[in-house]
């Protein structure tokens, strides 16, 4: 015999029964959104008998498992195309607030809401309608204990396995961060390589400018000697200047 605490803690037996939607109305009517296929959370609040935040914070707790189970939240142009749809369907004004987000839940959804709402009264009283149908026509209630006992004995032989890999991954992140360390220091030194390199690079530019500079400077005092060499050649062609650079040379005059 399956145990209603099964049902609250197994997931996968949870997922095995969801389809089983029709216990809902053995409890009481839920009512629907005008399209007949939603509820809001405010309707499964009062289907429940509780607040708004209890089914709020489950929704949180539990979000991909419902997802799973039809959970939809509307925003934006689907929000929009949602409420203009579902007003077209009703003969009454259907209230439209203005909200930036609207959270569906399916038959489905509130189904599986029912497996994990553990406080609520019209929720255990689903429960109890669920697992007498899942024993009375589904598979046999032992064989799925069977299945549910198994299948926490695996994930009890993970959790040791889990916790080596968590051990290894710990060493390979250690490790990693040492590589990263080290790279960002090469990186550091590159980087002040590169900056010297730099200086070296305008300290060179200089010097071919001096030489560049000096080069013109000798350039231009060749063209000066030459021209000198020049003149000096023309005068020592002439008779006077020479009789009179030898007359002062011979008397110790410069």
């Amino acid at each position: 015999m399956i145990k209603e605490q099964a049902l609250l803690e197994s997931r996968t037996l949870r997922e095995n029964v969801r389809g089983r939607t029709e216990t809902l109305d053995k409890v009481k009517a839920l009512t629907l959104l005008p399209d007949g296929l939603h509820v809001t959370t405010a309707l499964v609040a009062t289907y429940f008998v509780v607040h708004s935040n209890t089914i709020r914070a489950l929704v949180t707790r539990h979000r991909e498992e419902l997802t799973n189970s039809g959970l939809t939240v509307l925003q934006g142009s689907d929000l929009q195309d949602f409420e203009s749809d579902t007003m077209s369907l009703s003969n009454e004004s259907y209230p439209q607030a203005k909200r930036r987000r609207l959270t569906l839940y399916t038959r489905r959804t509130v189904l599986n809401i029912a497996m994990l709402l553990r406080d609520s009264p019209v929720a255990r009283e689903v429960r109890a309608y669920l697992l007498d149908a899942v024993e009375g026509h589904g598979a046999p209630a032992a064989d799925l204990e069977r299945r549910v006992a198994a299948l926490e004995g695996l994930l009890a032989d993970i959790g040791p396995a889990l916790r080596d890999v968590g051990a290894v991954l710990h060493r390979v992140d250690d490790r990693l961060r040492r590589v990263e360390t080290r790279l960002g220091d090469m990186e550091t030194r590159l980087g002040d390589m590169e900056t010297r390199l730099g200086d070296v690079e305008t300290r060179l530019g200089d010097v071919e400018t001096r030489l560049d500079h000096m080069r013109t400077e000798l350039e231009s005092t060749q063209r000066i000697v030459a021209g000198m060499s020049v003149r000096l050649a023309d005068l020592a062609g002439d008779p006077d200047i020479s009789h009179r650079l030898c007359r002062r040379y011979r008397h110790g005059r410069p």
